[in-house]
């Protein structure tokens, strides 16, 4: 921590440290502060429509961006990471599985739909803090019922604006995800903030149980017809669904209901034995945040149901599969999180614009013989899908349920109708 920093001035003015390292144990610099844009700098005479400087984010790797603030106040200590998605800000932060992260979002201008109740995922936020470039000063939609800024400052939840959100992008891309703090409290130093960056990690943090709900109930909301689709694929039946919730999203239910079934969804740590009791189907392990390593319960769960229904794994839910079929997880550079990663069906040849978030992944090496990988992501040649046809295993890395295709990736829904279809008509 002692050693002499080089620093170089970026065309845009900011100032960053040459030689980067920002792994943990392993930093040769100290603090670097990086200074605000000079596209929205401006001479003390001109009133600005926004306040000034009045908030920070510390990175783990020494680097200091100054900021604006929207929504609530504070410090938080979370993972950053970045998404592509060019909408959608308000399903990513009622999404369960940003818990324990900051999420920045690439697009430049966010909030300029402002939130609508028929966009959420679930019934809180569970991200620490969005990081955006530019805050619209007005919303443009006709479902709009509140700004960005009060729903953050309802939902108690941190933003910050107007920072090189591409430059921070780039570090993360290049040195891989960073831990960081938001903070808008002047009386903390750059140095307490930078020791409580690196003080804290995400990596073995249990972060499902805070997410999932805390008994079991069942699934009534029905999809609006106007948001309906394909129901004329459904076969008329009704299918039992066991839904384990590790951070479960609505619109997953959605489409398991649209598709006909009735679903229960069930906590985390919910028994195996109580859950076959019920006489499922079929069972869906769903999505959720952190690290499928950090919860061996969730493991061995499922771990005891494969093989007594069909199971379809959904993000967390293929994880804690392949986990279960015997492979390994690892940690990815910087995860995927975006609405436009293509992913090649290796049955079909097809490739689907899949709706990605996950900083995990399986490694297909480390799989027994008879589990196949149905799909891979074409950005990385990482492990997107995985079928094991012995014991009626199905599983997605990414997000069906989601439209960035629009309608990409539905027909899994299909699939795994099919596969209850097949396993009641053999029993």
């Amino acid at each position: 921590m002692a050693a002499t920093t080089t620093t170089t001035t970026t065309p845009l003015g900011f100032v960053l440290p040459t030689g980067l390292s920002p792994r943990r144990g392993g930093f040769r610099f100290s603090l670097v502060r990086c200074s605000a844009s000079p596209l929205t700098s401006s001479t003390a005479s001109v009133e600005k429509p926004w306040s000034s400087y009045n908030a920070r984010l510390v990175l783990e790797d020494g680097s200091i961006w100054p900021a604006k603030s929207f929504g609530a106040p504070g410090t938080r200590v979370a993972e950053l990471v970045f998404n592509t998605s060019l909408t959608g800000y308000q399903e990513i932060l009622t999404d369960p599985s940003y818990a324990g992260q900051f999420v920045l979002m690439t697009n430049p201008q966010i909030g300029n739909t402002g939130v609508n109740l028929d966009d959420e995922e679930s019934e809180q936020c569970f991200l620490a803090g969005l990081v955006i470039r530019s805050l619209s000063i007005s919303t443009s939609n006709w479902r709009c019922t509140k700004t960005l800024a009060d729903y953050l400052t309802e939902r108690n939840l941190m933003g910050i604006y107007d920072l090189d959100t591409r430059a921070i992008t780039r570090r993360l891309r290049e040195e891989g995800s960073l831990n960081g703090v938001l903070s808008t409290e002047q009386t903390k130093t750059d140095d307490e903030l930078l020791q409580m960056s690196r003080s804290w990690d995400i990596v073995g943090i249990d972060l499902i149980s805070d997410v999932s709900c805390k008994s079991p109930y069942e699934w009534v909301d029905k999809t609006d017809p106007e948001w309906d689709f394909n129901t004329n694929t459904r076969d008329g039946k009704s299918y039992r669904v066991i839904a384990y919730d590790f951070g479960i999203k609505h619109n997953i239910l959605r489409r398991l209901s649209s598709y006909g079934c009735q679903i229960t969804v069930v906590p985390s740590t919910f028994p195996a034995s109580e859950a076959l009791k019920m006489n499922p189907d079929g069972i869906l392990f769903s999505n959720g945040p952190g690290d499928p390593s950090a919860v061996p319960y969730a493991v061995e769960t499922v771990k005891e149901l494969l093989g007594k229904a069909p199971v379809y794994g959904i993000c967390m839910g293929h994880q804690l599969l392949g986990q279960a079929l015997g492979g390994k997880t690892y940690k990815m550079k910087f995860g995927h999180h975006g609405g436009n990663h293509p992913v090649r069906n290796n049955r079909t040849g097809q490739v689907e614009i899949s709706a990605q978030n996950h900083n995990y992944a399986v490694d297909p090496a480390s799989l027994p013989g008879g589990v196949e990988v149905t799909h891979v992501n074409l950005n990385d040649g990482s492990c997107a899908g995985l079928s094991f046809p012995a014991m009626n295993v199905m599983s997605l890395q990414y997000h069906p349920e989601a439209s960035p295709g629009p309608h990409d990736s539905d027909n899994a829904f299909r699939e795994f109708i099919e596969l209850m279809k097949r396993s009641k008509q053999s029993s």
